[in-house]
């Protein structure tokens, strides 16, 4: 005899439903003192709980610390969260999850102003939770997780303050072999990689090993796609030095220490040895209150070109009025000034302060008395050791800064930039490890230098060959390849990754209501 209960399919009953509470028995009686208002807010609890612990294992895996397996896992605690979870159950997955993974991650950004830091914590948060909270609950969620993280983490990366794309989710994939995805799609198709890894877990430990095996097939592929992507073809090489003077880390920029800096960079650059190409100074060693062309610094660097009869790059601030400009100048070997790059992507509650007129009305700007002028053109300098492509410090987070550098021409890319006024060693780290990124992008070998570190030399596989202490005076020297061509990635762009990741979304809420739709039951007489 058939089963009538065979006819139909009922699917599992969310656990986080509100239910009546049971009567009769002492189960009743117990069931009757416990509200399910007061029921459903435990639970929510309890999710909360679950999406702090996914956001803190995926801050296991940013630099410093670098235990990407550790983001892999928590993307599959994330993923266990959100399962079942009506819409109040996902936003309290989604804020844990923020606040674990954005309060450490953005720590750094409390070395300038804790208001700031508060601020800029409460605005990602509420970013990542708004994606993560459009992810169905169902099993849609294997195509629902991957597209909602890649849609939070690209709106991240512009708005506000022109983006913070700082502890992402990319990030904490940089010394895992993922990361060679990035030559086909940048930081968001690494993104998706993880959720589609996070669902994969979650399937893999609720006993879907189709689920599971198509998800980790899928990465695999991509992965190994990305490894045996070309990453251009060498044109020549260049016999570089990164120059890093060293010195107490931790102080505030000031006008009464510009002389000390520069003094620290030319005395390293006495032990420079001949036979140079190219000669990387950091960000913002040599600041003046006009124009750098006829001052003595400029003399000075000028008299260093030719001594070494090579290209020098150094980072420059120009006091302009109560605003400054941030650039990396060059110096020809024939000691003349010639290409010039100004910083586009300016550091918020750093370079300048968003609201200015209201922050300070409530806490000291003392330490931020001036605002940078944004420039506006590619990061390109034409320069007679080839085409070199520029992201002054903030901007080697900002994919797009490098993607145009690219496009503009770049053979080498180059990342001067000044972690000096940090006490702990987390936005060195996190630069270097974004350059790293950068590098695996753009195909283009990258050099990092830092006035007291982390400065470095990064192979287009991701790979630091030379890298600084912090606080040393320190030289690495290195040839790199200058390259030509596209990476699959410097072709596109996000665009794509974007566009994919909504259908991908829409896609998912499609299958998620039909999961759910109603079946009707037949009724009838029973066959035997």
């Amino acid at each position: 005899m058939a089963d009538p209960r065979s006819w139909g399919v009922r699917a599992d009953p969310d656990p986080d439903l509100e239910r009546p509470p049971a009567t009769g028995g002492r189960a009743g009686a117990v069931a009757a003192t416990d509200p399910p208002a007061r029921t459903a807010r435990a639970r929510r609890r309890r999710r909360a709980g679950t999406g702090l612990v996914a956001g803190l294992l995926l801050t296991a895996g940013l630099p410093p610390f670098g235990w990407w397996p550790l983001a892999l896992l928590g993307a599959g605690v994330l993923a266990l969260g959100l399962s079942d979870a009506p819409l109040r159950g996902r936003i309290a997955v989604a804020v844990g999850t923020g606040f674990g993974l954005l309060a450490p991650g953005l720590f750094w950004m409390s070395e300038f102003s804790a208001p700031g830091y508060v601020l800029a914590v409460l605005i990602e948060v509420v970013l990542l939770a708004v994606g993560l909270t459009l992810v169905p609950s169902g099993p849609a969620r294997v195509v629902g997780l991957p597209a909602a993280l890649v849609l939070a983490e690209s709106l991240r990366g512009i708005w506000p303050f022109g983006g913070v794309p700082i502890a992402t989710v990319a990030q904490t994939q940089i010394g895992g072999p993922l990361a060679f995805t990035g030559r086909l799609g940048g930081g968001l198709l690494l993104t998706a990689l993880v959720g589609v890894v996070g669902a994969a877990l979650l399937a893999a430990a609720r006993r879907r090993p189709r689920t599971a095996s198509a998800g980790l097939a899928l990465v695999v592929v991509v992965a190994v796609a990305g490894a045996a992507t070309d990453p251009g073809r060498p044109v020549g090489t260049l016999s570089t030095a990164v120059v890093q003077g060293g010195g107490e880390r931790g102080l505030l920029a000031s006008d009464d220490g510009a002389d000390d800096v520069i003094r620290a960079h030319l005395e390293a650059s006495d032990e420079l040895p001949d036979e140079l190409d190219l000669v990387l100074w950091p960000e913002n060693v040599i600041t003046v209150k006009e124009p750098v062309a006829g001052t003595s610094q400029a003399a000075s660097l000028a008299a260093l070109a030719r001594r070494l009869d090579a290209t020098v790059v150094a980072g420059v601030v120009e006091r302009e009025g109560d605003r400054f400009r941030n650039a990396s100048v060059t110096w020809s070997p024939d000691g003349e000034l010639s290409a010039r790059y100004e910083k586009n992507q300016r550091v918020p509650f750093g370079e300048y302060v968003p609201m200015r007129d209201l922050i300070e009305e409530v806490t000291d700007l003392s330490a931020i008395p001036r605002d940078a002028i944004a420039g506006t053109e590619p990061g390109l300098l034409a320069t007679p050791a080839g085409d070199l492509g520029v992201v002054i410090s903030y901007e080697v987070f900002f994919p797009r800064r490098a993607r145009d550098a690219m496009v503009a021409g770049a053979e080498v890319l180059l990342a001067p930039t000044n972690a000096s006024s940090f006490t702990t060693s987390q936005m060195p780290a996190l630069e270097l490890g974004a350059a790293r990124m950068r590098a695996v992008e753009t195909g283009r070998d990258v050099l990092q230098a830092a006035p007291t570190g982390l400065s470095g030399v990064i192979r287009p596989d991701g790979t630091v060959v030379e890298q600084s202490d912090l606080g040393r005076r320190q030289l690495l020297l290195a040839d790199v390849e200058r390259r030509v061509g596209d990476t699959p990635y410097t072709t596109l762009g996000d665009g794509p990754f974007v566009v994919g990741a909504l259908l991908a979304l829409a896609a998912a809420w499609v299958l998620e209501r039909r999961a759910r739709r109603p079946v009707t039951r037949v009724t009838g007489p029973v066959r035997t």
